[in-house]
């Protein structure tokens, strides 16, 4: 039996290489089936035409069909399905996701081409799914799904969450099976766990994962990174859980693990203010986290308290000067035009900002998404209706409207806040010691400042006192094909893939260098 997963973007997030790229969790599942020995193939459609998808289709004839939908996806992958079904009409078609979760009444409705809809954590499910569809036999009593029967809408017993996620395979195991996919960066995204301790009001994690947090262990994780280095040349790691620091012990022990394995990777992840305190940070500094994203949200203790989220501006500003204090990048995610939001509170917002000096930051108007308290609450008050999700054709449905000045004003101050003083990393230095992370920032900093000479000097001590950290020699490469030097560039990049063989923009560099000489 062959079968697809399949995620495809909507239409106006197509050129945006973040959103279209593939869930982690669908390529979990794609790796779940591979290992249970079924012949699954994942693609990532985003950006193809509707013909291109036929032709796939027509050449791949598949039994199954797994489609992920999210909210900003919703409606394409709705047509997906109905193109699914009409080019292989006799194939079973499944939809899973935070969106389809949630919203399952909406897609099983009568004239719907989904057969099922998988109800929160997918693996175990889609594997029961897949062979009872392998054997012919009755699928609908399947724990933890949501189908029609007799034209009504039946949800099945809940299924238990996973115990051990250690059990399941690397997400990115079985990417050699799939098209459409970018190798070079799709395994740069892992999750270590699932699920959030927190329960603000416009976040679906708490209902998804019933605010229940599991983890993997850290050696597992370690394992994973030093396999993808191995396998796709990648030494940059995004960590996206909800808060990757929630058990502060396991984030040690991952670091731990880091450092003494000599992985030499950067990584970045995504925490809150009330789980950092400076040992940590440092640990993670040494480990080679170079950006710390914090959901600050707002300034304003009012807007706070309306988004349901735990935490005071002390508290961020607190946490920010510990994080600025051992020299990791801070960037902040804002939300803004909440309904009711007044001047007052954009003052406090851009105040707090000015004082923390974040890095970088993202602002996102309020909007709102099924499974969170803030939807039901405001369906409730008549201010929405039920249906908006099918009705509207936006990507995002927001909670004032389209996004307006207050977004754009917040950008702004964000793009002028970052420091710009050398000072703070010498301070590093005194507090830490040698650090690469801190070698590596310092060198960017002052290469983005037209300081070149110290910049090569940053990038020079990081492989004299690590000749197995490819990153001194990577980023050198760069500053000095910057500066036009092509042949010590050359050089650089040669000890990056004797150090790292499949580093692809080392690699890239080399080809072009190649290319160019032979014309």
């Amino acid at each position: 039996m062959k079968i697809l997963l399949a995620y495809t973007s909507g239409m106006p997030d197509r050129q945006d290489p973040y959103i279209s790229l593939l869930p982690t969790g669908l390529c979990s599942l794609h790796a779940c089936l591979r290992e249970a020995g079924f012949d699954a193939i994942l693609a990532n459609y985003s950006g193809w035409s509707e013909a291109d998808v036929i032709r796939h289709m027509e050449s791949l004839k598949p039994d199954m069909v797994g489609i992920s939908q999210w909210t900003h996806n919703r409606h394409a992958a709705m047509d997906l399905a109905h193109l699914v079904r009409s080019v292989t009409p006799g194939c079973t078609i499944v939809m899973g996701g935070a969106h389809a979760s949630f919203c399952y009444a909406d897609i099983l409705r009568d004239t719907s081409p989904v057969d099922c809809v998988v109800l929160g954590e997918g693996e175990e499910t889609l594997l029961d799914l897949a062979r009872h569809v392998d054997e012919g036999t009755q699928w609908k009593d399947v724990q933890g799904i949501a189908c029609l029967s007799d034209g009504n809408v039946v949800v099945t017993t809940p299924r238990p969450p996973l115990k051990n996620l250690d059990q399941l395979p690397s997400a990115v195991k079985y990417l050699d099976f799939s098209i459409g996919v970018d190798v070079q960066l799709q395994p740069e995204f892992i999750l270590t766990a699932r699920g959030c301790p927190s329960a603000c009001y416009f976040c679906s994690s708490p209902n998804f994962w019933e605010r229940k947090v599991r983890f993997r262990s850290p050696r597992r994780i370690v394992d994973e990174m030093i396999a993808i280095r191995a396998r796709y040349g990648l030494i940059y790691f995004s960590l996206r859980d909800d808060t990757f620091t929630a058990d502060r012990a396991r984030t040690v022990e991952f670091c731990r693990l880091l450092i003494e394995g000599r992985a030499h990777v950067l990584w970045n992840c995504q925490s809150r203010v009330n789980v950092l305190d400076e040992e940590l940070l440092v640990w993670m500094k040494r480990a080679g986290c170079e950006c710390i994203q914090l959901g600050v949200e707002s300034g304003s203790p009012r807007i706070l308290s309306l988004l349901g989220k735990k935490i005071t501006p002390d508290q961020v500003e607190r946490v920010a000067g510990l994080i600025r204090k051992v020299g990791i990048n801070l960037s902040i995610y804002l939300i803004t035009d909440v309904p009711g939001e007044t001047e007052d509170d954009m003052r406090l917002t851009i105040e707090l900002i000015r004082r923390t000096r974040p890095d970088d930051g993202y602002v996102s108007p309020l909007a709102y998404f099924p499974g969170t308290q803030m939807f039901e609450e405001a369906v409730a008050g008549g201010h929405i209706d039920r249906n908006i999700f099918r009705t509207n054709r936006q990507a995002a449905v927001y909670a004032a409207g389209e996004p307006g000045r207050n977004t754009r004003r917040l950008l702004k101050v964000l793009g002028s806040a970052a420091p710009r003083d050398a000072v703070r990393f010498r301070k590093q230095k005194d507090q830490l010691g040698y650090c690469f992370t801190t070698n590596v920032l310092a060198g960017e900093s002052y290469r983005q400042n037209g300081d070149f000479r110290a910049a090569e000097g940053e990038f020079r001590e990081v492989f004299k006192r690590e000749p197995d950290n490819p990153w001194g020699w990577y980023l050198l490469g760069e500053l000095y094909g910057e500066m036009g030097e092509k042949k010590p560039a050359e050089e650089c990049y040669r000890e990056v893939c004797r150090i790292v063989p499949k580093h692809g923009p080392s690699l890239q560099a080399l080809r072009a260098k190649k290319s160019g000489a032979n014309k």
